[in-house]
């Protein structure tokens, strides 16, 4: 795929992102119709990717919705050790624009760092430099182009999902540190890129970890909502609840989930635990 086209793919991600119209301001509420899978942190694993794509089938279930959320940083690396995790960002986008108004990327703490190119550690490793200098062997020249499209697509994207049986999904929630200056504004106006520099609130809302339940039932009040579906926090049994009103799904790895819920029917937290689908029995 030539630089000219993966730039006209973000192009047109970007569009995607921003005229669905189910989307107000960093916002998509959905109607009561069809059903919603959501996966957790994909980090660069193609094959759970691929997993939670054919499950999803979207050609065929005209009323169905998927969100993906922080496709980058991690899975396979070139051989010079460079992270080649923006092919499968990529693939995304093009089944964003295939299937615009019922595909939503959230925006997630590594997209954050992308974007503002600041560093942001994984297994080790600094993960904006090692996908950086995989992006450059592969683009060369046009390099700084591949990139801007790029980091513009990452900050079109959306903060969070709200679904009409009172469940509200986006990647991470704010810590309780950052709680009284968080600006709930921010899901209805325009984003700034000021807004994922800590400690603004797109940057709490994607990094924030370790929500205590009251902090959890302050938000769910504030949000009108009744249960958090997140990303963010490695589980390595591929996800965890708190057996209240929070799951958190991973899907990076062999032990990978996602959630399946209909969006006609209204939930305990039981019935969302058994809501799980383990990636690996997916063919």
């Amino acid at each position: 795929m030539t630089p000219d086209e993966v730039i006209n793919i973000f192009e047109q991600g970007i569009k995607a992102n921003e005229d669905t119209g189910l989307r107000s301001g960093n916002l998509v509420s959905l109607a009561a119709v069809g059903d919603l899978m959501v996966a957790g942190d994909i980090h660069g694993h193609r094959r759970n990717f691929e997993r939670v794509v054919s499950y999803a089938d979207l050609e065929n279930n005209s009323k169905r919705h998927l969100v993906l959320q922080e496709i980058i940083h991690g899975g396979p690396e070139d051989d010079e050790g460079g992270c080649l995790s923006f092919e499968v960002l990529i693939e995304a986008v093009k089944l964003k624009i295939k299937f615009a108004d019922r595909v939503h990327l959230i925006m997630a703490n590594h997209d954050t760092a992308f974007i503002s190119n600041s560093e942001v550690m994984k297994n080790g490793r600094e993960m904006n430099r090692t996908m950086r200098i995989a992006m450059q062997r592969r683009y060369g020249d046009s390099i700084k182009a591949v990139e801007s499209a790029m980091e513009r697509f990452l900050f079109s994207q959306p903060l969070a999902v709200k679904c009409p049986n009172r469940i509200w999904i986006s990647h991470s929630l704010p810590a309780a540190r950052y709680l009284d200056k968080f600006d709930f504004t921010i899901f209805d106006r325009q984003l700034k890129v000021s807004d994922i520099v800590r400690p603004n609130s797109a940057y709490t809302l994607t990094w924030g970890r370790k929500q205590s339940e009251k902090i959890l039932d302050m938000l769910a009040e504030k949000l009108d909502v009744d249960f958090f579906i997140l990303g963010h926090q490695v589980q390595e049994n591929g996800w965890m609840s708190n057996n209240k009103n929070l799951v958190i799904i991973d899907s990076q790895h062999n032990h990978g989930y996602l959630c399946h819920i209909e969006l006609t029917k209204s939930y305990t937290i039981d019935a969302l635990i058994e809501s799980l689908v383990r990636l690996a029995q997916i063919q």
